[in-house]
């Protein structure tokens, strides 16, 4: 379908660049440990988030579920907001892959602090569940994408080491916190236990997402990957994606960034529509119609008919997301057709 295409930063296509990289990719067996181009992607991801080793997967929710799976036994508690990616999105799958339970905090845009984990601890004792990870979404998507200021990660991850709770970061959008930020990964990985990043949404692959962390967790996850079916054998054909994604890129997202705060500025002065432009960092775009507008189903609907897509989050809410495959006069366009819609 033609038009502007701002349901999420996933629908992003290869580059011919991008294909040539593919079509050139040297693989070998992926299962069997021998794939250079997988092995050279692992490498470079444990260099780039400063971690001991990594592990490339078919997508960010395999590698949320290996990292929860890795770490907990069934009966255990993840502590995690409320927004979180791995209980909103992934089907249930802490609960029916792993037998864990979610231990939720509520705060407005997915960023929580030391003493909201503190609050959550189950004490030790056979009654309660066992209090065993703690998850933070950089940048959260729910909360549109919002950035987790560094100095709550380290006090999340001192609260989590005095309590023996392992740290996982899912950081499907981590180079979009890095970029608007201008923080290396490594400022926001040194002080969590693992990190997931993904190369599908805003760094353009086709597929795929990396586990990174120490040593014996990636040896345990690669047990996972298996029993999950995540194991492929020729891999490197998307690997080469991933790493021409790292290649070229990572620093164009501010493009993305730049795009999406300009549509927030322009809707946000549209009649019907409730939108603090501050609240956008990164490439996610979250507003709200006013009951006078209507709801938000039939908006989408609306702007689909006109060419813009977009998601309805709920009865009122609605996201928009901003990636490689808009330009700035696709912009310039959606503005136009929120201004036709929110006029009628």
């Amino acid at each position: 379908m033609s038009g502007v295409d701002l349901r999420s930063d996933t629908v992003t296509r290869p580059s011919r660049e991008m294909r040539a990289a593919i079509a050139a990719a040297e693989v070998g067996d992926d299962v069997l440990g021998d794939d250079p181009t997988v092995l050279r992607l692992q490498e470079r991801a444990a260099a780039l988030l400063g971690t001991e080793a990594a592990l490339y997967v078919p997508s960010g929710s395999m590698a949320n579920q290996v990292a929860i799976r890795s770490v907990c036994e069934p009966g255990d508690e993840v502590i995690c907001d409320e927004t979180t990616h791995s209980y909103n999105y992934e089907t249930g799958g802490p609960a029916a892959l792993s037998g864990v339970s979610m231990r939720l905090i509520s705060t407005p845009r997915g960023i929580f602090d030391a003493a909201d984990v503190e609050a959550r601890l189950r004490p030790p004792s056979s009654h309660f569940a066992n209090s065993r990870m703690v998850i933070v979404e950089n940048t959260n998507n729910r909360g549109g994408g919002s950035i987790w200021p560094l100095e709550n990660v380290q006090r999340v991850a001192a609260v989590a080491q005095r309590h023996a709770l392992h740290v996982h970061m899912d950081g499907a959008r981590l180079m979009n916190a890095c970029v608007a930020t201008g923080r290396k990964p490594t400022d926001y990985t040194r002080s969590v236990d693992s990190v997931s990043m993904c190369f599908s949404k805003g760094l353009g692959a086709p597929v795929g997402s990396i586990i990174a962390g120490r040593a014996p967790f990636i040896a345990r996850c690669h047990r996972f990957r298996k029993m999950f079916g995540g194991a492929m054998r020729q891999a490197g054909i998307l690997a080469a994606a991933a790493i021409y994604a790292l290649d070229h890129n990572i620093e164009r997202l501010a493009e993305d960034h730049r795009h999406a705060r300009r549509l927030a500025e322009a809707i946000a002065a549209m009649p019907g529509i409730r939108l603090d432009p501050d609240t956008v960092e990164t490439n996610i775009v979250l507003f709200e119609l006013e009951p006078r507008l209507c709801p938000a189903a039939e908006f989408q609907a609306r702007m689909e008919r006109r060419g813009v897509r977009m998601f309805a989050t709920g009865p009122n809410k609605v996201r928009a997301v901003t990636h490689l495959d808009v330009s700035a006069a696709q912009i310039d366009e959606a503005i136009r057709v929120f201004r036709e819609v929110t006029a009628a």
